[in-house]
C-alpha cells in the first residue's frame, strides 16, 4: 500500500466473529478514519507545525507517547494520522506500548519516510494472545484478571501462580515478545544499536529552517540531531533509565546490543511479566553512572529493569529545554482520559491497582502542571472500555482503538496554532533566563 494513498473500500462498523483476522487495510479505511484523515488534507497546505521543514516539505517534530499495554494500537492510528498531515518525526520516545511504537518507527526507515502504514501491516498479524507466554496457570490467572472473577476465585487462581513469581518474579517469561520484536527489527535489517544508529543519522534531503525563523541562520547538527529514548525502570540502583543513551552502563558494548532488549526491559509490567536481567554489567563506571544516573555507589554487576511506567509512563520531559523556543515542537500522546473520574476502592485488587496507577502518572502529570505550555502539545484518546492487560484483542477492538487514536491525531491537529505557541514559549524562555540571571 503506498503511503498516502486511501483504498477506494471504505469500511463501517464491520461485524468480525472472534478469532477473526484482521487486514492492514481494514485499519485505514474504516468510516472513522477515512473522515479523520479528510479533515487533515482539509487544513491549509501552509498549515504550520514547525520550523523545521524538508525538501518534500515535510515538518519534523519530536514526538513522545505513553504506556498503556494493548491500548497501544491507538498510537499507531495518532501516527498513522499526523503522517497524512505530513509530518515527521526526529526525536521519538516512549515507554512500554509506547517504546514498542517509537523504537519501529525509528527502524522501519530513515526519518524522511512515512512508516505508520507499514507498520499497520506488521500489527496486522501481530499474536498477541502469544505474548501471554506463562503456563496454564499463569494463562487462568489472567482470564481472571480480566474477567473481573469475584476475589475468592482471584486468590485461589494466584495461590497456583506463586511458583511463577517466586522462580522467574513473574507470571509470564516475556520470551514470545522479544522473539517476536527481534524477528520484526531483523527484517528491516536491525540487529544492533550500531543498524539503528546508522538508519536514524540519515539527514533528511533539503532540512532546513523556515526561511524568516532565527534570522536567516543555517540549520546545524544540533539543530537536526535525531534522537531515541526508550525508557525502563532499573529498580536494582532505582534509576529512570533511557535506551539506548544509557546502555553503557549495563553491557560492554553497547552499540552491539539488540536494540529489542530496551523494549523487553521497558514494556516488563511488574509480576505479570519476569523482569529483564543483565548480568556482567561493566565495571570502573563510577563516573559515568554518576554522570548519566546521579548513582555514587559502586556499579551493579546484575541488574534487574521492569516496566519503564512504575517511574514515568509518559516521559514527556525528554526533550524539554526550557530556556529556548524550539524549532520543532514536542508532540505528546496519552492513552485515556486522565483524572476525569475517581477510583472506586471495593477490593484489594482494586486498592493495588489505584495505589499502581497513582504511582505510574504522578510524576508526568507534576511535570506538565510545572509546564502548562504541553498541555497545548498533548492529547489524550479515549480508549473506551478497552482493557490495557486484554492480550486476547480480537479484530474490531483493533480496528476500533486505530480509530479512535486518528480522530485524537484530527482533534489535536485542527487546533494547534505553532505561531502560538512560540509567543508562548519565548515569554517563558524569557523568564527562564531572568530568573538565571537574578539567581547569579
Amino acid at each position: 500500500m503506498r503511503t498516502g494513498t486511501v483504498p477506494a473500500a471504505v469500511h463501517g462498523e464491520t461485524d468480525f466473529r472472534p478469532g477473526d483476522s484482521v487486514d492492514a487495510a481494514q485499519f485505514v479505511t474504516d468510516a472513522r478514519v477515512v473522515e479523520a484523515i479528510r479533515l487533515i488534507r482539509a487544513l491549509s497546505r501552509d498549515h504550520q507545525y514547525s520550523d523545521l521543514v524538508d525538501a518534500a516539505g515535510h515538518q519534523y517534530v519530536d514526538f513522545v507517547m505513553e504506556g498503556g499495554g494493548v491500548l497501544g494500537v491507538a498510537l499507531l492510528g495518532y501516527t498513522y494520522a499526523l503522517e497524512q498531515a505530513g509530518i515527521r518525526f526526529l526525536g521519538l520516545g516512549g515507554t512500554s506500548a509506547g517504546s514498542v511504537n517509537a523504537l519501529m518507527l525509528a527502524a522501519l526507515d530513515v526519518p524522511e519516510s512515512a512508516k505508520a502504514e507499514r507498520l499497520i501491516e506488521i500489527l496486522a498479524d501481530i499474536p498477541l494472545e502469544s505474548f501471554i507466554d506463562g503456563d496454564g496457570d499463569a494463562r487462568d490467572f489472567t482470564q481472571a484478571l480480566l474477567n473481573k472473577a469475584g476475589m475468592f476465585k482471584l486468590l485461589w487462581k494466584a495461590t497456583q501462580v506463586v511458583d511463577n513469581l517466586k522462580d522467574d518474579l513473574g507470571i509470564n517469561p516475556g520470551t514470545r515478545f522479544l522473539e517476536w520484536l527481534q524477528k520484526s527489527l531483523r527484517d528491516v535489517g536491525i540487529r544492533t544499536v550500531a543498524d539503528l544508529t546508522a538508519k536514524l543519522d540519515q539527514r533528511p534531503a533539503g532540512l532546513h529552517i523556515r526561511p524568516g525563523v532565527r534570522d536567516g541562520k543555517p540549520i546545524t547538527d544540533e539543530d537536526c540531531r535525531p534522537y531515541l529514548a526508550l525508557v525502563a525502570a532499573d529498580v536494582t540502583t532505582q534509576t529512570k533509565v533511557e535506551f539506548p543513551r544509557m546502555a553503557e552502563l549495563y553491557w560492554q558494548q553497547p552499540t552491539l546490543v539488540d536494540p529489542a532488549l530496551f523494549v523487553r526491559a521497558s514494556m516488563s509490567v511488574p509480576l505479570f511479566f519476569a523482569p529483564l536481567k543483565v548480568t556482567n554489567c561493566p565495571q570502573d563506571t563510577d563516573a559515568r553512572w554518576a554522570a548519566l544516573a546521579d548513582f555514587h555507589g559502586q556499579p551493579p554487576k546484575e541488574v534487574l529493569f521492569v516496566d519503564g511506567g512504575i517511574m514515568s509512563n509518559f516521559p514527556i520531559d525528554i526533550f524539554h529545554q526550557p530556556d529556548r523556543v524550539p524549532l520543532n515542537p514536542t508532540f505528546g500522546v496519552k492513552l485515556g482520559i486522565d483524572r476525569r473520574s475517581h477510583n472506586v476502592i471495593s477490593s484489594p485488587s482494586s486498592y493495588v491497582g489505584a495505589i499502581f496507577d497513582s504511582a505510574r502518572s504522578t510524576l508526568d502529570l507534576d511535570f506538565i502542571r510545572r509546564n502548562p505550555d504541553f498541555r497545548h502539545l498533548v492529547k489524550e484518546i479515549d480508549t473506551g472500555d478497552h482493557n490495557w492487560l486484554d492480550f486476547r484483542l480480537d479484530a474490531k477492538a483493533k480496528i476500533d482503538l486505530f480509530a479512535r487514536g486518528a480522530m485524537a491525531a484530527q482533534a489535536f491537529l485542527s487546533q494547534f496554532r505553532w505561531d502560538e505557541y512560540k509567543e508562548l514559549r519565548a515569554a517563558l524562555a524569557g523568564a527562564q533566563k531572568r530568573s538565571k540571571a537574578l539567581s547569579s
